[in-house]
């Protein structure tokens, strides 16, 4: 059975499942976060114990702010944060996948059902920063009807350009 989840608060969040969700990402940056530790189960427990805070007092203390995750048979596949930057305007990021269940068409589910949400409450634009060698979540975008609409990426909540990324967007005009 599979179920999108829009989670809005952060009491919603099983920290266990979205830390899953993310495990590969997280194990990455205990180098970059914790590059002294030796110990890296450690590291990545400060790294998952970090990433939850984060959403906890940052990310959903602000208004317009949304994980959403795919969960099929009680298992969470898919997540990615979504931000409402002005009205109708749209910021995605963190869009991953569990190790265990790619290549399974998931993101692009994941990313198709919050698109559906999107159109049902009128026009839209979802921008998001895609890295240039990230073949895999780039075929998800486009698949899902994303363009390139700029060669440097812009992380539209920090203001911050990144030229390994591409800035992705989506525009729905209504019907």
């Amino acid at each position: 059975r599979t179920m999108l989840r829009r989670l809005e608060t952060f009491a919603r969040v099983d920290g266990r499942r979205l830390m899953d969700i993310y495990r590969e990402d997280n194990i990455e940056n205990t180098d970059y976060f914790y590059p002294d530790m030796k110990d890296k189960a450690q590291a990545l427990a400060r790294v998952e114990q970090d990433f939850l805070h984060y959403l906890e007092t940052d990310f959903f203390s602000k208004p317009g702010k949304a994980c959403w995750v795919l969960e099929e048979n009680g298992v969470w596949v898919s997540a990615l944060r979504l931000s409402e930057i002005a009205p109708g305007d749209y910021y995605l990021e963190a869009l991953e996948t569990h190790p265990d269940f790619r290549r399974r068409r998931c993101a692009v589910r994941l990313l198709e059902a919050v698109l559906a949400e999107l159109r049902a409450q009128g026009p839209f634009r979802l921008r998001d920063c895609v890295g240039k060698k990230n073949v895999p979540s780039l075929g998800v975008h486009e698949k899902c009807g994303f363009r390139i609409a700029a060669q440097d990426g812009t992380d539209y909540l920090s203001g911050e350009v990144n030229e390994r990324c591409y800035g992705m967007e989506y525009v729905w005009k209504g019907e």
